[in-house]
């Protein structure tokens, strides 16, 4: 039983935009991981929290995530510190206390969990809960892009891009975007688009502004979809139907080699 929440746990780490089409929601498994988070078991609890908190199998009840997130936060485990940090951040399920919020995301970010490392390094870019800072929000950043965090790519790249914390750099910043962009991050992508768009530390290219605006949009960015149909003005008809080609093709490597 274990061994089976232990794995479906690594698909809830990897997939999570997805988590609801991994989740094995019938009802005996549901028991088994009841039985399972009442013994303790702290991979169970967090299961169980996700599912409650999003109403994934269970009728949606965010107090109950709390509880079970709570439970399995205080045995120490990250994944369930980092999103009982996010409901005190949201005033989900509990009042909203955003001192608690950074005081959990430090105890994951300290276990080298990546999410906790990059919500926590935003916390710092914006002064929430924290001191301004962007050095930190840097360091933070990049222990999580080092992990191979999507997020944290696209965070890292951003403060290189706007020379926040580091020197500008905006052969960096684009190396980083790429790297989160090849993952399916729709701001990285989004990222990308502009840099082609504006020529910024790349040629001018508005085949690739384009390709890359529009994957942004099918990832999830549907704001995108304006920046993707304005430079279609600029494009003649043979550019735009290369330019939609690229898009398909990267679609189907799965964002993988395609710039």
């Amino acid at each position: 039983m274990k061994k089976r929440i232990l794995k479906l746990f690594v698909v809830l780490m990897f997939l999570f935009g997805n988590i609801a089409w991994s989740l094995d929601t019938t009802e005996g498994h549901i028991k088994e991981l009841q039985k399972s988070a009442a013994q303790g078991d702290a991979v169970a609890q967090t299961i169980l929290g996700y599912m409650y908190k999003n109403g994934w199998g269970v009728p949606q009840d965010v107090a109950e995530a709390v509880r079970l997130f709570r439970l399995a936060a205080a045995q120490g485990f990250a994944d369930a510190q980092y999103n009982l940090g996010l409901m005190y951040d949201d005033g989900q399920g509990v009042p909203q206390d955003v001192a608690e919020a950074v005081r959990l995301h430090r105890l994951a970010a300290a276990q080298g969990f990546a999410d906790a490392q990059t919500i926590l390094g935003l916390m710092y870019v914006l002064g929430r809960g924290v001191p301004q800072d962007y050095a930190e929000a840097v360091r933070l950043f990049g222990l999580a892009a080092a992990q191979g965090f999507a997020g944290a790519q696209k965070s890292l790249g951003l403060t290189y891009l706007l020379g926040q914390g580091v020197p500008q750099d905006v052969a960096e910043a684009l190396r980083l975007f790429r790297l989160a962009a090849a993952q399916g991050d729709a701001g990285a992508q989004k990222s990308l688009g502009l840099m082609y768009y504006n020529g910024q530390g790349v040629p001018q290219n508005y085949a690739k502004a384009y390709m890359w605006a529009n994957l942004s949009a099918v990832s999830g960015d549907s704001d995108n979809i304006k920046v993707r149909d304005t430079v279609a003005k600029l494009m003649t008809r043979e550019q735009l139907a290369e330019a939609q080609k690229m898009a398909g093709d990267c679609l189907a490597k799965n964002f993988k080699g395609c710039d």
